[in-house]
């Protein structure tokens, strides 16, 4: 009897330490389940920590902003020299270029199955202004174009995302799939209860602009005005290859103007979580943010922005309070809210947490996954 040659599936990603933050455990499950697994990611992005592992990665050029012609070019030659070696059975890209080059450079490679998941739209999709808006029409005809793959499947974090894209390029529904995020462990981010006062309030994201990370900054001074106890941290590392990221210069300024702490990046956000009454994400626009899947999981109220992604996990009232996106006061009047409202606030989180327990647990996530590729197998 010959042995059936297990398949390959090539996880295709911008940042090596994203895929290690929020797909480890799908790639450790794939391996389980038989499948041989590997990587392609920028280039010095953080392949050691997926190399301590076990994950073989594939690192290529990326350019994780702008829209250099020379440049695309070489990520898409790249991609396609990858998927010709490797020989693939299944890719599954994450985010915009690694969507819009991967697909096309896998049905030239004839690459048998792709999955292309949609983390959120990005930030062309947050920017005013006509420049914005011109790079979004262009966004969306290269989706257009590029999402041609006779046996493509697509996974949305929101419905919002789902339905926009729908619009936009007109896909079949049938091949499009909504899995709330990539999970949360459970066990990793159990229910715990609040600390002891004051009130504190953190914003765990990258530091970017888009984040809403200015917004809480500017709350945050009105705030300490009225109530110089209360404490409130930004917790998260810059990403130069963001055009929306705050500068390190900026972060250390407002940090030694005692407006916020800032905290940096940290590895184990449980304890950041575990140690705040209340978690903030006043973002422009989200694919199912991780930070309050994470908050609600140990139970913590949250106060985010009423944007897609964001009022997928906040239910304004139920598991926290929304603001409208890029107003500063609003999201200070909510502040001001639940840091002067204890029985409200753990309503909410007793709330939140029910809610990631019924949706939001990463078995589940991987589960709905390995049902895409199924369906990618079966064309």
């Amino acid at each position: 009897m010959v042995q059936q040659e297990r398949q390959k599936i090539l996880f295709v990603v911008n940042d090596a330490g994203f895929f290690v933050s929020h797909r480890l455990r799908l790639a450790k499950e794939a391996r389980a389940k038989g499948f041989e697994t590997l990587v392609a990611c920028g280039a010095a992005s953080g392949e050691a920590a997926l190399a301590e592992h076990g994950i073989r990665t594939r690192p290529f050029t990326l350019s994780r902003s702008g829209f250099n012609p020379i440049s695309e070019w070489r990520s898409y030659r790249a991609l396609l020299r990858i998927y010709r070696e490797e020989a693939p059975d299944i890719v599954h890209h994450v985010t915009i270029k690694p969507v819009l080059y991967g697909t096309i450079a896998a049905r030239s490679a004839r690459v048998p199955g792709v999955v292309n998941a949609i983390s959120g739209l990005g930030f062309i999709f947050t920017q005013q202004g006509a420049v914005a808006g011109m790079k979004r029409r262009l966004v969306n005809l290269l989706y257009r174009f590029a999402l041609r793959h006779p046996n493509m499947h697509v996974i949305f974090q929101n419905r919002e995302d789902l339905r926009d894209f729908i619009d936009a390029t007109a896909l079949p529904e049938q091949r499009l799939h909504l899995i709330r995020g990539s999970g949360v462990d459970l066990d990793e981010f159990p229910l715990t209860p609040e600390p002891p006062l004051p009130p504190t309030f953190v914003l765990v994201a990258r530091m970017l602009r888009d984040k809403g990370v200015g917004e809480f900054v500017a709350a945050a001074r009105l705030l300490r005005a009225q109530h110089p106890e209360w404490r409130f941290q930004l917790a998260g590392g810059i990403d130069a290859g963001n055009p929306s990221s705050v500068t390190e210069a900026e972060l250390q300024a407002w940090n030694n103007q005692g407006s916020v702490e800032w905290l940096g990046h940290r590895s184990h956000i449980r304890a950041v979580l575990q140690a705040a009454h209340v978690v903030c994400l006043p973002s422009y626009r989200e694919g199912l943010p991780k930070s309050l899947l994470e908050a609600a999981a140990v139970g913590r109220a949250m106060i985010a922005a009423d944007v897609p992604g964001c009022r997928e996990v906040v239910r304004d009232g139920i598991t926290g309070l929304l603001v409208p996106p890029r107003d500063c006061t609003a999201l200070a009047d909510a502040m001001q809210r639940l840091g002067q409202d204890a029985s409200l606030r753990n309503r909410l989180a007793r709330a939140a947490h029910e809610r990631a327990l019924a949706l939001y647990s990463i078995e589940d996530v991987i589960h709905d996954t390995f049902l895409v590729y199924a369906a990618v197998n079966a064309a």
